[in-house]
């Protein structure tokens, strides 16, 4: 073992950082992340999840939506994610919609896997909890009549 390595691991050890998360506390420095980082990398990488349909409960899609049409603005990669983030630790809340026909269990679990492993991977920090909550499920029958025209219905009444 070389002697920066040694040195390394003795100052480590010497101040509690080994594990998950010792790269943000070293002896030249601390490295800070805040809330939004983690929630934007928590949103993106719960979006990658097959069987996500969105993020967020019905007002925040609704507000998410607003926002979208507003020229100039971007997409809100943490909506329906929040999130609590210590020196070392984060923890994670993320509000989904389901596609319909997919095991909600195994959906979950899908979103904790990604979620952990994208913000250990991009940030050190140990993530403690990811809990899901999902608000809906999405049909795709939802989506064809958001899309039809009331001009080619029938009237009920003559």
């Amino acid at each position: 073992m070389s002697d920066k390595t040694s040195e390394k691991t003795l100052t480590s050890t010497i101040a509690g950082d080994s594990g998950p998360g010792s790269a943000l506390v070293t002896q030249h420095g601390r490295t800070t992340i805040t809330d939004a980082v983690v929630s934007k990398i928590a949103g993106i990488s719960t979006r990658d999840v097959s069987g996500v349909y969105a993020l967020g409960g019905g007002a925040a899609r609704a507000v998410g939506a607003i926002r979208e049409r507003i020229p100039g603005s971007r997409t809100n990669h943490a909506q329906g994610v929040s999130v609590e983030v210590g020196e070392r630790q984060a923890a994670i809340d993320v509000e989904i919609v389901a596609e319909y026909g997919v095991a909600i269990a195994d959906l979950a679990e899908g979103v904790r896997r990604n979620v952990i492993a994208s913000l250990e991977r991009m940030t050190g920090l140990e993530v403690t909890e990811v809990n899901v909550t999902v608000q809906d499920v999405h049909l795709e029958s939802d989506d064809a009549s958001d899309d039809s025209d009331d001009d080619d219905q029938q009237p009920r009444v003559q």
